[in-house]
């Protein structure tokens, strides 16, 4: 919580202070990768600073959290802040990385803002972000010991035991741990990060929904190849794994992280996806089916074609395992026996207590999150994951 002093300097300068943001959060990301190149060569995505997304994410996750400090004195936004300590769990980042991030922030903001940066506003938004990574920090420290590893040793290496590609341009991995010690468990919905070495030295980290159920001996991702698009490189993590990797190669993967994790507890569930977004529905019918539930189940997705629906059969084959499940496929290109066009759900039966759970780009859960609030799902029982750096975006 704000100290009142500090809550009424950030209340009067958050317009201000808001709209010169994104000039703030490009000006460190300058400084910071000047001063500590390995960041963007070993942590930070590549991709997204090129494409300005993770900018924006800086810039989202700093204006939302002193907005909500302000103006939600007694709330803490202890759902997002989890979120993200999860990601930066999967990363490995460690408490001794967040003054550096402060030294080249308040570098960027005293620069933009110039002689607007009085003592008395510096000490303010100074407050904001300790809370912020302190919050993040604790978080995190909690994580990294349910995982039983020292802060940010969170790497293993494993093997590759097959391959398939289930789209022509997804690829499915089945991994084992490369020293035959046994698999770390995790809750169904959980991911992995992978990380690998690039051609030009540099280690590109990127998150993968495990497939499979937490019984399982092995693990099992499922790679989507990203390409480039407006100008924006193509995806380097997923190019790599879709050109270089085949059975047998090691890989270096993260312990288990992730917030939407599956409730089974006799309430009825609905799982919906779009694209890609299917790998954490997959762990959860897995998970389901392994364990006889017998509450009703929905089981939506939405995608281009048939053709495109990544690990379809697998869908259909886990949701048939189910006694009271409902499955519904929606495809913009159309496909016998299925629906055409994007998901809409005024049609579906959508049982009173629903647990929800929501996976796919932005926008399909914003939709999809709107239908189900419509259809009298409680805002509380619809949970989203999401991959990339918009995670405040998506909280909105």
């Amino acid at each position: 919580m704000l100290t009142e002093p500090s809550a009424a300097v950030v209340r009067a300068t958050l317009p201000a202070v808001g709209a010169a943001i994104e000039e703030i959060t490009g000006l460190f990301y300058e400084k910071l990768f000047r001063a500590h190149p390995e960041l963007l060569r070993d942590l930070f995505n590549r991709g997204n600073q090129a494409a300005g997304s993770q900018r924006q994410a800086l810039a989202g996750s700093i204006a939302a959290f002193a907005t909500r400090l302000v103006h939600r004195p007694d709330e803490r936004p202890d759902v997002v802040l989890g979120r993200i300590a999860h990601k930066h769990a999967s990363l490995g980042v460690l408490p001794e990385q967040y003054p550096i991030v402060h030294e080249h922030l308040f570098a960027a903001i005293s620069e933009v803002l110039g002689d607007a940066v009085t003592p008395e506003v510096a000490r303010a938004w100074d407050e904001v972000y300790w809370l912020m990574a302190n919050a993040l920090v604790a978080i995190e420290r909690r994580l990294y010991a349910a995982q039983g590893v020292a802060a940010g040793d969170v790497w293993r290496a494993w093997e590759v035991v097959s391959r398939t590609d289930a789209t022509a341009d997804v690829a499915a991995f089945v991994l084992r741990p490369a020293d035959g010690d046994s698999a770390p468990a995790f809750r169904a919905g959980q991911y992995v990060s992978v990380q690998v070495e690039l051609a030009d030295g540099a280690r590109q980290i990127r998150q993968y929904s495990l497939t499979g159920a937490p019984s399982a001996a092995t693990r099992s991702i499922a790679v989507k190849r990203v390409p480039g698009t407006d100008g924006t490189p193509d995806g380097e993590v997923s190019q790599h794994l879709h050109t270089h990797v085949r059975p047998g190669d090691l890989l270096r993967v993260s312990a288990p992280y992730g917030d939407l994790v599956l409730e089974a507890d006799g309430a009825p569930l609905l799982l919906a996806s779009a694209g890609i977004g299917c790998t954490p529905m997959l762990a959860m019918l897995d998970d389901l089916a392994g364990t006889g539930h017998d509450a009703p189940v929905t089981v939506l997705h939405a995608d281009r074609s048939p053709a495109t629906h990544a690990l379809r059969e697998d869908h259909e084959a886990l949701a048939a395992k189910l006694p009271d499940a409902a499955v519904h496929f929606w495809y913009e290109q159309g496909g016998a026996g299925d629906r055409t066009g994007l998901m809409d759900l005024s049609d579906v039966t959508v049982a009173p207590g629903t647990r929800a759970y929501l996976c796919g780009p932005l926008p399909f859960m914003r939709a999809a999150r709107g239908q189900l609030l419509a259809k009298g799902v409680a805002a509380a029982d619809i949970h989203y994951e999401v991959f990339g750096p918009d995670l405040w975006l998506a909280a909105a």
